[in-house]
């Protein structure tokens, strides 16, 4: 298995040797070290390190939450944060980078190899729910393919006919795909489902339900009710005019 690759950014030329020196001992390949944002940036570029140990207060013009914050938005790779200072004013500053750890100097080895391994993990994990997304509905990202869609399940993309969809829930930072007798929880959001699903047999009837028209069997406000299912779905005041105009009301 590849060594993990690791640069470390931090001012104290001492400190900075020890942590790599830990490093080694742990098995890390320690591809640079900076001693300056600028630097580090420029070491980030060239070695493409898999992880990045960033001491905060970092001397010259760019702090280590500035530098942190530039190879989040230039590279995406994970940062864990090297500091003597624990105050809730730096914390509050460090927390916007969205930092992949936190680690409060001076600490043991089993801290750092702790929280490297635990960024690395989740950065992976990360990667895979974005790997995911792209392939969740990618047949329909073609506008003539409405037919069916791919979902995750058990670790297995399943075709789902399009047919066969009740209704959508949102779930804080998932959905769920209700069939009639199944239900598919992915990572999206009930905005990208809108605009993946075909929108002729699909509406949005509140802001964390859509569902299929044909399955609508009554309505009785302030809620609908689907056919076979039985659910009853609430209906938002912002969506019940567009809803009246997409059922065939006599």
């Amino acid at each position: 298995m590849a060594k993990t690759n690791v640069l470390v950014v931090e001012d104290e030329s001492i400190v900075s040797k020890d942590i790599q020196h830990s490093l080694k001992k742990l098995g890390y390949n320690v591809v640079g070290a900076a001693a300056t944002g600028e630097k580090a940036l420029e070491l980030v570029a060239s070695e493409n390190p898999d992880i990045v140990l960033m001491d905060i207060m970092l001397k010259g013009d760019m702090t280590g939450i500035d530098t942190a914050a530039r190879v989040k938005e230039t590279k995406g790779i994970p940062v864990i944060f090297l500091t003597a200072y624990a105050d809730e004013s730096t914390l509050a500053k460090a927390k916007i980078t969205e930092p992949y750890g936190y680690i409060i100097k001076p600490f043991k080895e089993i801290d750092l190899h702790t929280s490297i391994e635990m960024a690395l993990y989740k950065h992976g994990k990360e990667k895979e729910v974005e790997k995911e997304r792209d392939l969740l509905f990618n047949i329909v990202e073609n506008k003539e393919n409405t037919d069916f869609i791919f979902v995750k399940s058990n670790s297995r993309l399943v075709k789902l006919k399009t047919d066969d969809i009740y209704f959508v829930e949102a779930l804080k930072d998932y959905v769920v795909i209700n069939t009639l007798n199944s239900r598919y929880t992915i990572h999206s959001t009930m905005k990208d489902i809108e605009r993946k699903l075909p929108g002729d047999n699909f509406i949005r009837v509140h802001r964390s339900f859509i569902v299929r028209l044909d399955k609508i069997s009554a309505i009785e406000q302030p809620n609908l009710i689907l056919e076979n299912d039985k659910k009853i779905i609430p209906i938002g005041g912002s969506y019940k005019e567009e809803l009246v105009k997409r059922i065939n009301l006599i």
